[in-house]
């Protein structure tokens, strides 16, 4: 049978009225309803824009330009060439190191220095958190969201929506807040010290596929607020709805030379981090590419990259509806494309006896790619998920519990995944061998994860297989057994049966859920979203996560005496 066209089959529009053009948003250069392949969208560039005059470079800061170097992105549920990304190469990348050399250290900004730039981008957050309040601003970000990193309508709006709360966060005097500084005492009349949060100055900010607008706005602006000069780069599939974006602050008073926007390929912008040395660069993405850039910028980098989440399902079975919902959420919602989705359920054999599984099958059927709550996956093939599936199924004991089948009746290109939400059973013994574990753990950014059981006696097996993981990002303690969440007592509780061996005290994950409602994925704005167990781990969105990421300390010590009467040199020491 013929494919469907997906635009005609998805029709994801209806709901939006006809009448909300580009026109009635002053910012937009696109239609998010008509991005197409016949009718491709453009993104450029912002920064320094080189202009010869007289024999002179003259540079011109905050100028949108373009490049002939263009990078067509087809069109991730049937091929076509949908958007074309004006790409910056290694020969014009010269604008973009003298943008941010231009920064000084001590940044645009500081306790210090032009302290009005606090309050201005307080007032650019209000206004832009009430443009994203308006429902056609909110519908546009959500649509065009969806054209890039399909997922259904809910996870598009819900990351508008978080993005809008956190720019509520940052409005009016809060932006100062996070420059609060704090006095100590000193020994003598006159001295005191004073510690301060310094910005960097320039810096890098480089962020994924994903979560084209959450993610950068929030670190964007997290950068901007402690009085950094950014140089950003949005992966080039979503780098449209940033744009856009950069766009709308523009019009809510952001200064256009405050922030450099660039498309380049991964090596081009290497070589700009490596020629224009930021201060800092925080990097978003594959611990691969994490551990490069750790290198060759020296260590000078905030990391939030790969996380293989866990789930601990506790001995106390309840509510198996609800867990079930949050277990597909967690696996599957945005087709697994979440750095904090589920990758690995550990389940007490209690939840063995319960619905739980039959019950997470029939709630992954559901998805289908008509709403988009099943998709296209960016950065695997069909047969690369398909073949790590086969994989895994030869493991001694091991099963396919659902799914593990290509989807059907659909154009997504070939460079992209198409596969039904999937779930692999494997036995625990088997998971911590040496020659298993490394293949049952590997991160697939796809609707896919790992399935085990464990007994009782059996927990201090499960501990040790989070020890022995790699990336410590998101975690889920499912239980209201506080005794299994989080207190120790060497004494044994339970009957003997767990002696000391409490969930959250021996684990690392830097965004742990615990209790009966406990999930892996979320990052609302009211919390903080990072790794831990890693010097160089980043935050998102609380105000720690900001001072830590964008902000490092300074002690300033005044010491104004006055001197003891009658002072005299004291002896050489």
């Amino acid at each position: 049978m013929r494919a469907v066209a997906p635009r005609k089959a998805l029709n994801w529009f209806n709901s939006f009225n006809s009448s909300r053009s580009i026109n009635s948003l002053s910012f937009a250069t696109v239609n998010a309803e008509e991005v197409s392949g016949s009718q491709p969208a453009e993104v450029h560039n912002l920064g320094i824009y080189c202009n010869l005059i007289s024999m002179f470079i003259h540079f011109m800061q905050g100028k949108w330009t373009g490049s002939s170097n263009l990078n067509t992105i087809p069109d991730p549920l049937n091929g076509e060439s949908f958007i074309k990304v004006t790409e910056m190469d290694e020969t014009c990348i010269r604008p973009f190191v003298e943008s941010l050399s231009k920064c000084p250290k001590h940044g645009l900004h500081n306790p210090f220095k032009s302290p009005e730039r606090y309050l201005m981008l307080g007032d650019v957050s209000m206004k832009a958190a009430q443009m994203l309040s308006l429902p056609k601003v909110s519908e546009f970000f959500s649509r065009l969201i969806q054209r890039v990193s399909p997922k259904s309508y809910q996870q598009a709006f819900g990351e508008v929506y978080v993005t809008r709360k956190f720019l509520e966060n940052f409005c009016g005097d809060q932006v100062r807040f996070l420059a609060r500084s704090f006095a100590v005492p000193g020994n003598h009349l006159g001295q005191q010290s004073h510690g301060f949060r310094w910005p960097y100055g320039p810096v890098a900010i480089i962020t994924p596929f994903n979560f084209p607008l959450e993610i950068p706005v929030l670190q964007l602006m997290g950068a901007l607020y402690m009085g950094n000069k950014p140089v950003l780069k949005v992966d080039s599939k979503v780098c449209i709805v940033m744009e856009q974006m950069l766009r709308l602050l523009h019009d809510c008073g952001l200064p256009v030379e405050d922030v450099d926007f660039i498309n380049a390929d991964g090596r081009t912008m290497n070589k700009l981090l490596l020629e224009a040395n930021p201060r800092m660069t925080l990097f978003t993405g594959s611990s691969r590419v994490a551990e490069k850039l750790a290198v060759d910028l020296k260590g000078h980098v905030k990391l939030e990259d790969a996380g293989f989440d866990w789930k601990i399902l506790g001995p106390d079975v309840e509510e198996v509806d609800y867990v079930a919902w949050v277990c597909d959420q967690d696996s599957y919602a945005c087709s697994g494309q979440k750095c904090s989705a589920q990758s690995m359920l550990f389940m007490h054999e209690n939840w063995s006896k319960s619905t739980l599984l039959r019950q997470m099958n029939d709630l992954a059927t559901r998805r289908k790619l008509e709403d988009l709550t099943v998709g296209p996956v960016l950065t695997f093939t069909t047969e690369a998920m398909l073949e790590h599936v086969n994989k895994l199924l030869q493991i001694s004991g091991s099963k396919l519990l659902f799914g593990g089948e290509a989807l059907e009746k659909h154009s997504i290109p070939p460079i992209y995944g198409a596969i039904k939400p999937t779930a692999v059973f494997v036995p625990l013994a088997e998971i911590l061998k040496e020659s298993n574990f490394e293949l049952v753990t590997k991160e697939i950014f796809g609707p896919f994860q790992i399935v085990t059981e464990y007994k009782d006696h059996q927990l201090p097996m499960v501990l040790d297989a989070l020890e022995k993981m790699h990336a410590h990002l998101t975690a889920a303690v499912v239980s209201n057994d506080p005794l299994f969440v989080s207190i120790s007592d060497s004494r044994g509780m339970c009957g003997g049966k767990r002696k000391g061996e409490e969930v959250i005290g021996k684990s690392v994950n830097g965004t742990t859920y615990a209790g009966l409602r406990a999930r892996t994925t979320g990052a609302p704005q009211n919390h903080w979203f990072g790794p831990a167990g890693d010097p160089r781990g980043a935050g998102i969105g609380t105000p720690e996560a900001i001072k830590l990421v964008w902000s490092c300390h300074r002690e300033i010590i005044y010491d104004f005496g006055p001197l003891p009467q009658n002072w005299e040199a004291p002896a050489a020491t």
